[in-house]
């Protein structure tokens, strides 16, 4: 997964809060007409993209979009140091922690209402797989015990300099079947879980998912308003090969798409645009075709 896109009211003040919170640093700027997009991360991975749109209504929890960007991180201190940094911030509100069995993960909501999650994986040899899924729960985390047992001095002076990247996507969809039928029939996810309750879990390679879709608070809900929030999503693939498979699918199921050689861009049922692409080139390049 790529650098998610978000559309924000405030740019200096979204800036501030993801450099502050999450230690991120800007990558990149451009400017296209009246909107300005900045690329923020850290290092030279990308992570998340605001573009200044500041005339569109605020996010409508209730409409498909955004659920949440979740952040992965290479170990648990790298994980409590930016857990802890996010809860010291006052834009912050703390949603919950939870257990997944697969991983540890801390939910906060930013300042314009998109939801984040904060996660670090088990190692893969400890997921269990039943049924041809990947076994998921959701137990209780308990979010100060984590941090007396895992927040360092070092990670948290480490800051932008340890590792961080986008580790998958959770969408708000009207509907399971349809998300489904465009998620993992037509853009080539693989479902890792069907079972969990108004739900639908997809990655490539096995991982437990890239993406997730659900209906807990968008259940019916049609394509979507102009507004605030989720731009779009957006997935980094090997090699032109894996392009031209999608271009095919999309063909088949009469999607339209374009296709400039390094990119193939589409758009979901609800309107959420998405774009497939080759890595190496610039994120900026990418995100913006």
């Amino acid at each position: 997964m790529d650098a998610v896109t978000l559309r924000v009211g405030d740019l200096e003040q979204m800036t501030d809060y993801y450099a502050g919170a999450l230690a991120m640093e800007p990558v990149e700027e451009r400017t296209r007409g009246r909107e300005v997009h900045r690329v923020l991360g850290r290092g030279t991975t990308p992570m998340m993209r605001l573009v200044h749109t500041p005339d569109l209504p605020a996010v409508d929890p209730r409409q498909s979009g955004l659920f949440h960007t979740a952040f992965l991180f290479d170990d648990q201190p790298g994980l409590a140091a930016t857990v802890y940094r996010a809860a010291q911030d006052p834009r912050s509100r703390f949603v919950g922690s939870s257990d997944h069995s697969v991983s540890e993960a801390f939910y906060f909501t930013d300042p314009e209402g998109n939801g984040i999650e904060l996660y670090t994986d088990r190692d893969r040899s400890l997921w269990l797989h039943a049924r041809g899924q990947v076994l998921m729960d959701t137990t209780y985390l308990d979010p100060n015990d984590f941090l007396r047992a895992h927040l360092t001095q070092d990670a948290l002076d480490a800051g932008p300099a340890l590792a961080g990247r986008v580790g998958h996507v959770h969408l708000q969809v009207g509907d399971i079947e349809r998300a489904d039928a465009f998620y993992v029939g037509t853009l080539g996810f693989e479902a890792t879980m069907r079972e969990y309750p108004g739900a639908l879990f997809a990655s490539a390679g096995g991982y437990h998912h890239h993406v997730a879709m659900n209906v807990w608070n968008s259940r019916g809900a049609g394509p979507r308003a102009s507004t605030l929030g989720l731009g779009d999503v957006a997935v980094t693939v090997p090699g032109r090969d894996d392009l031209d498979a999608l271009a095919a699918r999309l063909t088949a199921r009469g999607v339209a798409f374009t296709d400039d050689g390094r990119a193939v861009t589409t758009r979901d049922p609800w309107d959420t645009q998405v774009t497939v692409s080759l890595p190496g080139s610039s994120v900026e390049d990418v995100l913006a075709r």
